[in-house]
C-alpha cells in the first residue's frame, strides 16, 4: 500500500486505538512483538549509552530552532500546557474557539506550578535535567530569584538558550552545561535546594532509573530540599522495557522509553537509598490534547516553506516541504489520540527529604 490521505487523523487513530483489543492476534501485532523483543534486548543490554542519548538529541532536537519556534508558545516549552478557566480549560479551543496567548498563559501557569511545588525561594539553587531552550530556568531566575545550573545535550538547545538568557540580562544567574546527567560534577554534591525535570525521563531508558535517582538525590541537599518530574507515562497495564518502535521511535525520539508511575516512585526509592519521601502525583493527561492542538494550528500559521528550508535543503521541492510538514501533524494527532484514550498518561511527581513537610501546619 502506498500513502493515502484521509479527511480526519483524529479518527483514525481513535478507531485504531477503539478497537485495538480486538487486533491482538493480527500478523501487525505479531510483528509488534517481534520488534519488541529486539528493541527490549537492545535497552536491557546498551540502553541509553551516552554516545547513543547524544545521538538521539541530534534526531530530536538539533533539527531547527526555527522549527520549534514556529509552533512552540513565547517561553518555547515542548511540553505538556496546564489549561484552567481563562483559557476556557482543556477544551476551550473546541468550544469557544482558541484566542491569541492562551498557549502562553497556559505554559506560564505550568512553570508556575512546577516551581510552587519544587517550594523555591529568592537566593535557591536549582538544578534542571533537560534544558529544553531555557523557558523554566529564565522564569525561576527572573520572577523567583533563583540560580540554575541546567543541562542538555543539544548544541542548538544550548545556543539559543544562552541567547535568550543574555537577552533577559540573567547570565550571573543561569549557566546552561553540555552535559549528560550521568556526567555531573563532583561539586554539585548536596548543592541544591531543588531539581526539576520534564519530560526529559522519556530519553533516559528503563536500564538508568535508578542512577537518574541517585544523582538527584547526589545533588540534592539532605534536608529541606525538594525534587519535581514530570514524564509522559505508559499505564501499568502496559508499561514494559520491551517497548517497540512505533512512528515516535523511529521518526521523532529514536530509542525512548515510557515509563509508567510505579516505576519511577520504586525507582526514585531504589536510587534514592529511601531518601526521597513521595509527596504527590498528578496526571496531567487531559491537558494535553489541547496543547497539541495548539501546536497544530501554530505550526500551519508561521512556518514557511523559505524559513526551514535554510535549515533542511532536501526540502526544496514543495513535494517534500508538505511531506514534511503532515509528518509533524501526525504527531500531533497520533499522541493527542493516545491521551484522550488513555493509552497513553503523562504523570508529575513531587519528592521531598524524609522529615521534611510540604509547608506549615501548625
Amino acid at each position: 500500500m502506498g500513502d493515502i490521505e484521509v479527511s480526519s487523523l483524529k479518527a483514525c487513530m481513535d478507531l485504531w486505538l477503539d478497537n485495538q483489543a480486538g487486533m491482538e492476534d493480527t500478523l501487525s501485532s505479531a510483528i509488534a512483538r517481534v520488534s519488541a523483543a529486539f528493541s527490549g534486548l537492545y535497552n536491557s543490554f546498551l540502553g541509553q549509552t551516552r554516545l547513543q542519548a547524544r545521538l538521539n538529541a541530534i534526531t530530536s532536537y538539533d533539527q531547527s530552532n526555527e522549527l520549534f519556534k514556529a509552533f512552540l508558545s513565547a517561553e518555547m516549552m515542548y511540553s505538556c500546557a496546564l489549561w484552567s478557566d481563562p483559557e476556557g480549560g482543556v477544551r476551550g479551543d473546541l468550544e469557544d474557539g482558541p484566542h491569541p496567548g492562551d498557549l502562553e498563559a497556559a505554559q506560564l501557569r505550568k512553570i508556575h506550578h512546577i516551581l510552587t511545588k519544587a517550594r523555591v525561594k529568592t537566593g535557591h539553587r536549582i538544578l534542571e535535567f533537560g534544558s529544553g531552550w531555557g523557558g523554566l530556568a529564565i522564569e525561576a531566575a527572573r520572577t523567583f530569584g533563583c540560580e540554575v545550573d541546567t543541562l542538555t545535550l543539544s548544541i542548538e538547545q544550548k545556543t539559543l538558550a544562552e541567547e535568550r538568557i543574555r537577552a533577559a540580562g540573567l547570565e550571573d544567574r543561569v549557566r546552561v552545561h553540555f552535559l549528560d546527567y550521568r556526567e555531573i560534577p563532583a561539586e554539585f554534591e548536596k548543592a541544591f535546594d531543588a531539581f526539576v525535570s520534564i519530560e526529559m525521563l522519556e530519553h533516559v531508558g528503563a536500564k538508568h532509573y535508578n542512577t537518574y535517582f541517585k544523582l538527584v538525590d547526589f545533588a540534592l541537599r539532605s534536608c529541606n530540599a525538594t525534587a519535581v518530574v514530570s514524564s509522559s507515562t505508559f499505564p501499568e497495564s502496559r508499561f514494559t522495557g520491551y517497548q517497540a518502535e512505533d512512528f515516535m521511535r523511529r521518526y521523532m525520539w529514536p530509542n525512548s522509553c515510557l515509563p509508567s508511575a510505579t516505576a519511577l516512585i520504586t525507582a526514585a526509592q531504589t536510587g534514592s537509598c529511601n531518601r526521597f519521601t513521595l509527596e504527590g502525583v498528578e496526571n496531567h493527561a487531559l491537558h494535553y490534547p489541547r496543547t497539541l492542538r495548539e501546536w497544530g494550528r501554530r505550526l500551519d500559521r508561521n512556518l514557511t516553506q523559505d524559513t526551514i528550508v535554510k535549515d533542511y535543503p532536501a526540502l526544496h521541492e514543495r513535494a517534500d516541504y508538505e511531506a514534511f510538514k503532515r509528518k509533524w501533524h501526525y504527531l500531533f494527532a497520533y499522541a493527542g489520540a493516545g491521551f484522550v484514550k488513555g493509552y497513553i498518561t503523562c504523570h508529575m511527581f513531587t519528592f521531598i527529604r524524609p522529615n521534611d513537610t510540604p509547608g506549615r501546619c501548625d
